[in-house]
């Protein structure tokens, strides 16, 4: 689809305000709003439920409708919020939601673990939640924005398009930016090195799954230490928590994204109420939401290690930013007698011949649990 006419035919219907949490199926809408858009009008939040409310808001002080942009697997943390804010029975607040449909039935990404049940249910959940929606085509478009913005506007209530592979799609690009000299890769051997053996690893959505287990084919080790949390962004650490807590006899890292930290940041204070020396929290600080099409995050903006150390983390009192200081910030924090965190400031970009991940995820948990019950 033209993105560009695509964007003009939602503000040729009153629509020129969007917030939300990108994904990869809408990567090229929005990169388009990133270099169209003023930040002011394109703001993207820490999650979907986040982006509802901030819609909202919106929606209260202007009278006009705005757009909220998301993977599917985001209308879980939308939920409350569409039923108890924006709903016609609370507040009425009408909005456009554009939603990346992962896992559609009968395409390949249908297959995929972590988006089968998802790509089933996404219809059914806006059915449930009495939000009416049309799946987005090129042919169809015009006419179905004009009709969903109507419907909005008339029964003051939200509205929604299911997006396909493709549809507001471009090809991704992995290119290095930024100054920092890590990668994430980098970061996640140099982290490996300084781990004892045995310690577990959970690894956040997307890429540092794949890197991680990279790492391990390279170094000729096993997978059974690892966890990768293949979906469910931002509750990698939380995981790695119960383990922790569960099993105080091993070291549990939890390699996280600073996209997936800040989506539910909140979970960061459950240590504060907890004895978990064995447990480390690092963040892969990229300041991008790079799996999905490379779109700013607020990572590179906020102070993480001050963040951590207000929730109760031990941490070495600033990023690290090299191979030498992170492979000393490791030693130092698995020896504090505390929960600690590490905050890495990496460059972004992926090497091309990334492998990906050769088993199912059935296959990778039962492993793991065997491991975990020795």
């Amino acid at each position: 689809m033209n993105i560009e006419h695509f964007v003009s035919e939602l503000a040729g219907n009153g629509l020129t305000f969007f917030t939300g949490v990108p994904d990869s199926y809408l990567n090229g809408l929005n990169n388009f709003l990133k270099a169209n858009i003023p930040p002011e009008r394109n703001i993207i939040t820490a999650n979907e439920g986040n982006a509802i409310a901030l819609a909202s808001g919106y929606y209260f002080a202007t009278g006009n409708i705005p757009v909220v942009y998301m993977q599917n697997s985001g209308l879980g943390n939308c939920v409350n919020p569409l039923l108890s804010l924006a709903d016609r029975h609370v507040y009425s607040v009408p909005m456009l939601l554009i939603i990346g449909w992962r896992g559609e039935p009968g395409t390949k990404d249908g297959e995929r673990e972590q988006h089968v049940m998802q790509g089933l249910v996404s219809g059914r959940m806006l059915d449930l939640m009495d939000i009416p929606w049309r799946v987005l085509s090129e042919e169809t478009a015009s006419g179905d924005i004009a009709y969903l913005t109507s419907l909005a506007r008339k029964n003051s209530s939200p509205t929604a398009f299911l997006v396909p592979s493709g549809v507001l799609t471009e090809k991704k690009k992995n290119p290095r930016e930024g100054a920092y000299a890590m990668s994430r890769e980098d970061a996640i051997s140099i982290i490996l090195d300084n781990i004892p053996q045995g310690t577990v690893c959970c690894a956040t959505t997307g890429r540092a799954t794949r890197e991680l287990y990279a790492q391990r084919d390279i170094r000729g080790e096993s997978h059974t230490f690892d966890f990768l949390n293949i979906g469910s962004m931002g509750h990698a650490s939380s995981v790695a928590m119960g383990i922790a807590l569960s099993r105080p006899d091993r070291h549990v890292v939890c390699l996280d994204g600073d996209a997936a930290a800040i989506m539910h940041m909140g979970a960061m204070t459950s240590v504060s109420k907890q004895h978990l020396p064995n447990f480390l929290h690092v963040v892969l600080n990229n300041g991008a939401h790079e799996s999905v099409g490379g779109q700013p995050s607020a990572g590179h903006r906020i102070s993480f290690t001050e963040i951590a150390e207000g929730c109760g983390y031990y941490t070495t009192g600033h990023p690290v930013e090299t191979a030498q200081e992170l492979a000393a910030a490791v030693r130092q924090c698995l020896d504090s007698g505390r929960a600690s965190f590490i905050d890495i400031r990496i460059h972004s970009g992926i090497r091309s011949d990334l492998p990906s991940i050769d088993m199912s995820s059935h296959e990778m948990i039962n492993l793991f649990k065997q491991e975990l019950s020795k």
